[in-house]
Formats: C-alpha cells, sequence, structure tokens
C-alpha cells in the first residue's frame, strides 16, 4: 500500500509539538543499556522450565518449533494530547517508569476534520520491549501489578488475534507501581500486546500461562 501523502497544510500545533523535547523527570531509562540489567529471573525460568514442559505438552521434536515471547508493545492513545502538550508530556514520563524504556510519540496518519485532526499531529506514545526490559517487564506485571486491579478475577483468555498475538487494556496506569498517585494529573488507560512466534493461539495461551500469566478461571 502507497504511504499517504502529506498534507501541506501542518498543524502549528503539530510542529510545535514535533520540537518540543520531551524528555523525562530524572535520569532517561533508555540510557541504560541492556548488558547493565540483572539477567531477568523469567528469562532464565523460560529456558529451564517453560522449554520442556512446552515440548513435552505439544511433542515438539525441536527446540526451534517451543513457542517464545518476541516482544511487549505498550501504547497510550492520548485524545487531549492535540490540544494539550503537558497531556502528552505526561503520558511519556509515565510511560517510561512504566515501562523502563523511553517512549515514542505516536502521529496521526491521516486528517480527520470532524475531530478536527490534522495529519502529523501528536495522539498518544508507545514502546516496545525487547530481551531482558519485557521479561522484566512480564515478571513485574504478572506478580505485582495484575494483583493490584481493583476486584481482579484475571484476564479473559479469548483476546488472542488468530496468530498467536495477546492483547489487553488496562483502564487505570495507577495500577503499575512506579506510578506516584499523588503526582497523577489524569487518569490514563494503556493497551499491551504479548507478541509471541508461535505455531497459533493454543501454543502462544500454554506459553503465556507457563509463565504464570493470570488467566481467568473458568468455572
Amino acid at each position: 500500500m502507497a504511504a499517504p501523502k502529506k498534507s501541506t497544510s501542518a498543524s502549528p500545533f503539530a510542529a510545535q509539538a514535533k520540537k518540543a523535547d520531551f524528555k523525562p523527570d530524572g535520569k532517561r531509562l533508555d540510557e541504560v543499556k541492556d548488558t547493565e540489567i540483572p539477567k531477568p529471573r523469567l528469562e532464565a525460568f523460560y529456558r529451564e522450565q517453560v522449554v520442556p514442559a512446552l515440548m513435552k505438552k505439544f511433542s515438539f521434536k525441536s527446540i526451534m518449533q517451543v513457542p517464545k515471547l518476541k516482544k511487549i508493545t505498550l501504547n497510550m492513545g492520548i485524545g487531549a494530547a492535540t490540544q494539550d502538550l503537558k497531556a502528552l508530556q505526561s503520558a511519556i514520563n509515565e510511560l517510561e517508569l512504566i515501562s523502563g524504556q523511553r517512549p515514542v510519540i505516536n502521529r496521526a496518519k491521516t486528517a480527520i476534520s470532524n475531530f478536527k485532526l490534522r495529519e502529523g499531529s501528536p495522539i498518544g506514545c508507545s514502546v516496545t520491549l525487547r530481551r531482558a526490559r519485557m521479561y522484566e517487564f512480564l515478571d513485574r506485571f504478572i506478580n505485582i501489578t495484575s494483583p493490584r486491579i481493583r476486584d481482579f478475577r484475571g484476564f479473559p483468555d479469548k483476546s488472542f488475534d488468530g496468530r498467536g498475538n495477546y492483547s489487553i487494556g488496562i483502564k487505570e496506569q495507577i495500577i503499575f507501581p512506579e506510578i506516584d498517585v499523588d503526582k497523577v494529573s489524569r487518569i490514563t488507560g494503556l493497551d499491551i500486546t504479548f507478541v509471541t512466534k508461535s505455531g497459533g493461539d493454543e501454543e502462544a495461551h500454554a506459553l503465556l500461562l507457563e509463565f504464570g500469566f493470570p488467566f481467568r478461571k473458568k468455572d
């Protein structure tokens, strides 16, 4: 598909946002090298426990057939970002605290006049985690963050996309312990997608289950 043509009348706000220096409070976390991060607990757990269990469950003949987690993406959509740079700045700072990695700004690919949205306008931020940061986030999300959700009974197991990728929506960013509630100006949700290399949803589900992912128990 051909890339959409750029608008000749760019929004002054979009230009301002492009030039803005979106630095988070304190030290930039993405300056920390992967080699400086301690070996994640779940990375070793995957090799020693998950791989043998899945090879037995699915009768794999080669370790290369075993499903694995490729990356985790976190996305915050900020509707107010088109008019309020502070809302975007807060989202970037919070997503960096949550993920431990510097987010990128998401921009509108097309203009929508009904929503007063111009092409190139900032509409949120996202981050993609791989390797050590991915395993660290998964560990914290399963064991620390999820239990902090109000009236939590587990995540549904129907949110796979047919290709082994699992997505969930988080309504409040304050469930993450990295967020200081006293400094939060607005409640913001985010979407999390767990991207796997697998033979389909069944294998991906088994992979996350072996990690201890809190799926909702069936009655």
